[in-house]
């Protein structure tokens, strides 16, 4: 129960899963509450109750409700905003500014953001709100949203009056099942009874909301595709997205914690032209990835010119640094003499069981069912990646799918155009996995006719005779020449 300040009483009465989340919200030790892993849990309205509670209990108090597109907050989370004022009565103490997306409680000055938590390639570190004071703050559907923009929400609440009206700093955030960062940091450490000091999670599913849940429960109830249903409606976060996928998502998430031993080291080049896709370098020990770097809008020549500073500085030959040569991949391999090509539609290399041709439709078909045998076996390992690169390999490699085999029976995985509409940008990160397995298929191909570079050569060009002697050169270089010495650099590349 909250006194407004011209004497009107809010009165809440808030579900079991609910009053949960305001006594968490109100403990000083707590930093960040999920609540959701449902539809119709009644997150939202938490969220935007919350907000107003505050406002009202700490004047001058500063908060943000974040969404991934401020469309579809103003179009969801904002109506709600709304009832949520006219459930209580107080709607006209609100004062809305549509120019800079906030709402204001003229009663008592403190003021709710909405904010639009979209990755722009233009702000990839939202420096847009990194520089903004806050008491608190939530994001709504935060399972939609960067994980660095929550990362970077986080540093920003408790700079707003806290100290001052002792309120606590924390975020509140609302989701549905997601197989992302918020499985990782909130659902997994749950379910394991290995949460973090600190962080809270309540699960709130349409049967926690009396409320609501007759008609939630008929709605979600007629959801006719089984795995939207069992997330929305069971609140299910360890739901098999596709029968087709070839890696489940622990066995890829456990390649950021498998360790393996060190081996040759290895370079994979996807290679895009401008303004298409992106190229992406990833560097290999064995079958450890260990760094990967991205590109965007680069030329040939530079790619070239990275790729050979790269191999020299990690020690890699260049009969260990495999390209794709489809397109303009090609080019590379011309520029660069000795580098690997790999045709993605080339015919499937030999079975060495069998001493046949693989029962492939192609040969990144073939590699991609090998690398999808060595992370289902916990044989390959990650590290070195932030966390925006991690999440993006991550789903790249769920969308590595058997696609339907052909008259032939032979096997095939769904096509780059249709991962790419599925999305929204190339999977470069995963080919470079998949490209990685083409020396796995042939174990000898990286350990012969390995190139080991000379020490410098060092040699003297003798003095010139003076000017003025018969002898005497006449091109005009070498008038006054001095004696030099000039030293050829080989890079000293191992095994």
């Amino acid at each position: 129960m909250q006194e407004t300040p011209q004497g009107r009483t809010i009165t809440i009465r808030p579900t079991r899963k609910q009053h949960e989340a305001y006594q968490a919200l109100d403990d000083p030790a707590v930093t960040a509450v999920f609540i959701g892993g449902g539809a119709g849990g009644g997150k939202s309205w938490t969220i935007c109750e919350s907000r107003i509670i505050r406002s009202y209990k700490y004047p001058g108090y500063k908060s943000f409700i974040g969404r991934e597109e401020l469309t579809r907050l103003m179009g969801s989370t904002y109506l709600t905003f709304q009832k949520v004022l006219a459930h209580h009565g107080i709607a006209d103490q609100w004062r809305f500014n549509g120019q800079y997306h906030y709402i204001e409680n003229m009663q008592t000055g403190s003021r709710i953001d909405f904010l639009d938590l979209k990755y722009l390639p233009g702000d990839p570190l939202y420096e847009r709100v990194g520089s903004t004071e806050y008491s608190d703050g939530a994001i709504d559907e935060v399972g939609e949203v960067d994980f660095l923009a929550y990362d970077v929400l986080k540093s920003r609440v408790g700079r707003h009056l806290n100290h001052e009206l002792s309120i606590p700093a924390n975020l509140l955030l609302g989701g549905n099942p997601k197989k992302n960062w918020t499985y990782e940091l909130f659902y997994k450490p749950w379910k394991e009874k290995r949460l973090p000091v600190g962080i809270r999670f309540i699960q709130s599913l349409y049967n926690d909301n009396p409320y609501t849940a007759e008609d939630y429960g008929r709605q979600l109830a007629g959801i006719t595709d089984r795995v939207l249903r069992e997330r929305l409606k069971d609140g299910n976060w360890e739901y098999a997205d596709d029968e087709n996928q070839l890696m489940t998502y622990q066995s890829i998430l456990d390649m950021f914690t498998n360790k393996v031993d060190a081996g040759d080291k290895y370079l994979i080049c996807d290679v895009a032209r401008y303004g298409r896709d992106r190229t992406v370098i990833s560097l290999w020990d064995g079958l450890r990835c260990y760094r990967m770097l991205s590109y965007e809008k680069q030329g040939l020549e530079s790619t070239a010119g990275e790729l050979k500073r790269l191999a020299f500085e990690e020690g890699i030959p260049y009969n260990r640094c495999l390209v794709d040569e489809d397109g303009v991949g090609g080019g590379l391999v011309d520029i660069v003499r000795g580098i690997r090509g790999f045709i993605a539609n080339s015919r499937p290399l030999m079975d060495r069981t069998t001493g046949q041709p693989g029962n492939f439709i192609n040969l990144k078909a073939q590699c991609a069912y090998a690398l999808a045998d060595a992370v289902n076996s916990r044989r390959i390992a990650c590290d070195g990646l932030d966390e925006r690169t991690r999440e993006q390999l991550i789903a790249e490699l769920e969308q590595v799918k058997s696609k339907d085999i052909d008259a032939d029976r032979k096997r095939a995985v769904m096509p780059k155009d249709d991962v790419r509409e599925t999305l929204g940008r190339s999977p470069d990160l995963a080919d470079c996995f998949i490209m990685r397995m083409f020396f796995e298929l042939q174990p000898g191909l990286g350990k012969a006719a390995s190139i080991i570079h000379p020490a410098p050569h060092r040699f003297t060009m003798p003095n010139p005779p003076s000017p003025n002697s018969p002898t005497a050169p006449r091109a005009p270089w070498m008038a006054g020449a001095e004696r030099r010495e000039a030293v050829i650099n080989y890079p000293r590349l191992r095994r």
